[in-house]
Formats: structure tokens, C-alpha cells, sequence
């Protein structure tokens, strides 16, 4: 019922629109490891240019996002790899480096770049199965020649950021929102460190229902990601 009811909801906003075009809804759903970079300078930009524009925002892993879309309830989502679904379009919008965070007193953590197997024996502090990260993690563990040990699982990124810096593990992990070089950006915070052995590095993109028109607000809500998404990580 309350499937039909939100459908119902953006009938109305869709009609809406069609009077004013500017001023419609758009219904979005990204990875919770985008809301704090990617995800607020997309949507500020593009209400600096349509202002009357609206966003119906969801926050999921990704096999929450898939489904997002499989139901309807939002028309473009922000998320991970391809999820490798017949009936949904992705388009990369870019690569992101990931880098090995190491506790501060870390063996390694004096070192200008490392191996990832040379971390092959630590426990790994990880985000829970289902989010994208995870599944990179191992992929790239295993690519290392190893199966990783579990330390912790989480949801949020900046909590395995602390758990790192705590002492509890190693993990893979984007930057730091305000670092730009692969170290500490502190005296007392976790190490980020360049990996040689394999391409520590994950895709980020937009997705549709294949063949579905969108919106005239989520269509051009989704050139404007296509065209900005490259701009934000080579500024971030």
C-alpha cells in the first residue's frame, strides 16, 4: 500500500511538472559513503541553477538501491559498481582511489606506500556485507592473495575510520574528506597509504531503469551528475 501511495505522489508531482518543469520533484537515492562528499555539492549546484527544484533523498547499500529502482521509488540512484541488472542502465561517472588505513603506531605507518599483502595477517575493519565497499575489499584482497580477517563491521565509514586510528584493524578506505596526501592528517589519526600490489581503486555511478523515460527534472538532474560528478572528485 504504500508502494502505491508514493506512486500515486509523483503521478501528482509529474503533473505538476508538466505545468511547470522547473519545478519538479526528483526522487534519488544514493550510497550512504556519497552523502558526505559527492552526493551535496551535486544537489546544490543544480538548485543553484533550477532553485524550484525539489529532491525526495534515500540513503541505502546498494541492494537497497537496486530495489529503489526495481519499485519505482526514485528515478536515478548514485551508487557503487554496475549493479549487472538487465532491466538497469549504468553510466561510471568516475574512479576513486581507495587507500590502506593503518593505526598511527602501525608498523607500516612510516612507510610511503605498502603492499596490500603485507597486511594479509590483521584484521580488517569492514562495512557490513551488501555495501559496495565490502565487496571491493574482498575483491581485492583476494586479488593479493589472501582471504581477509573480519576485525569489526560497520555502516559508517567514519566510524572504521576510528576504529582504525584506535588500533583495531586496518581497512580500505577512500581519503578523508579534507586530506589531500596519502598520510595522517593528524598526529593521533589513522594513516592512509598508497597500494602497489593490486588497483585499490572502486567505480562510482548513476543508474536508471533501462528504457524508462524519466522526468523532465530527473532527466536533466542526471546531465547535470554526468557532467559534474568528474569536476567534484578532482576538486574534493
Amino acid at each position: 500500500m504504500d508502494v502505491v501511495l508514493h506512486h500515486y505522489d509523483l503521478g501528482l508531482c509529474a503533473v505538476a511538472e508538466s505545468v511547470d518543469p522547473e519545478k519538479g520533484l526528483i526522487p534519488l537515492a544514493f550510497l550512504h559513503t556519497l552523502g558526505t562528499w559527492l552526493v551535496p555539492p551535486l544537489l546544490g549546484s543544480f538548485r543553484d541553477q533550477y532553485p524550484r527544484a525539489r529532491f525526495e533523498l534515500h540513503q541505502h547499500r546498494e541492494s537497497g538501491l537496486v530495489q529503489k529502482l526495481l519499485d519505482g521509488t526514485v528515478d536515478l540512484t548514485i551508487t557503487g559498481g554496475d549493479p549487472d541488472t538487465p532491466t538497469i542502465s549504468w553510466q561510471r561517472l568516475l574512479v576513486q582511489s581507495l587507500w590502506l588505513a593503518v593505526p598511527p603506531r602501525h608498523r607500516l605507518a612510516c612507510r610511503k606506500q605498502v603492499r596490500l599483502a603485507e597486511v594479509a595477517d590483521k584484521p580488517f575493519i569492514l562495512l557490513q556485507p551488501g555495501y559496495g565497499l565490502r565487496d571491493t575489499t574482498e575483491r581485492l584482497c583476494r586479488e593479493a592473495g589472501f582471504t581477509h580477517h573480519v576485525g569489526f563491521e560497520g555502516e559508517e565509514v567514519e566510524t572504521l575510520r576510528g576504529l582504525v586510528t584506535a588500533g583495531l584493524g586496518v581497512s580500505l578506505l577512500p581519503l578523508p574528506q579534507m586530506a589531500t596526501q596519502p598520510s595522517s592528517t593528524a598526529e593521533s589519526a589513522a594513516t592512509y597509504l598508497p597500494v602497489t600490489d593490486v588497483d585499490c581503486t572502486r567505480d562510482i555511478g548513476i543508474a536508471r531503469l533501462t528504457g524508462r523515460t524519466l522526468p523532465p527534472a530527473s532527466e536533466r538532474f542526471l546531465r547535470h551528475v554526468l557532467s559534474s560528478a568528474p569536476r567534484i572528485l578532482q576538486d574534493k
